[in-house]
């Protein structure tokens, strides 16, 4: 008598196979279908377009122009607020900021905002003459613009900072160089929260 294996626990989540689909077998959804699903949700509720709106049908990946599939449309969670503005421009001083030359390391989509991993990195060579002296990270939609400050010099070899920031909403998350010729540059993503962290106790 042949004895039939048993199938292992995660045999059953396994991906859908031709077979599965030729006999209608529902395939299980990816934990990243689930994600951008109650993104779309989301994005639904905040009035940013329903079933018929480019950002909830446009399959991440996707886009024929090239532009990020999950770029929602303009909105007042996404534009500068006069606190961020203004924080911004402390940090500047007399300086003008120019857009480029930051490397802005943040997800566009998370699904918990009380933890969000950032990394701001700038191409410098860090000499005595030419180096990053200060790097910052702002938020638009939090209490406060103002999300970290790390000051910096020839000694730290690189110009790299790692951290953890909160984020109470979708919004626009800054970081700026400020070099020490004087010049400010700075980088801008736009995050999108499925889940805020003003949500949770």
């Amino acid at each position: 008598m042949t004895r039939r294996p048993t199938a292992l626990p995660h045999q059953h989540a396994a991906a859908q196979t031709p077979q599965d689909r030729e006999h209608g077998k529902p395939e299980t959804p990816s934990r990243r279908t689930l994600v951008l699903a109650a993104a779309g949700a989301a994005c639904s509720a905040w009035g940013w377009g329903g079933a018929g709106s480019a950002y909830a049908q446009t399959p991440a990946g996707s886009n024929p122009n090239g532009a990020s599939a999950l770029a929602p449309p303009d909105t007042a969670a996404f534009r500068e607020s006069p606190e961020l503005r203004a924080a911004l421009a402390r940090f500047a001083g007399s300086a003008v900021p120019v857009e480029g030359g930051v490397h802005l390391d943040i997800p566009e989509l998370v699904e918990n905002g009380n933890a969000v991993p950032v990394t701001v990195r700038v191409d410098s060579p860090m000499t005595a003459t030419d180096h990053v002296v200060a790097l910052a990270l702002f938020t638009g939609r939090n209490p406060l613009p103002e999300a970290g400050e790390f000051r910096l010099g020839p000694a730290n070899g690189v110009a790299r900072v790692s951290t953890r920031i909160r984020l109470a909403t979708s919004q626009k998350v800054v970081a700026a160089a400020r070099l020490s010729d004087g010049r400010v540059r700075t980088r801008h993503v736009d995050v999108l929260v499925t889940l805020a962290a003003c949500v949770e106790g």
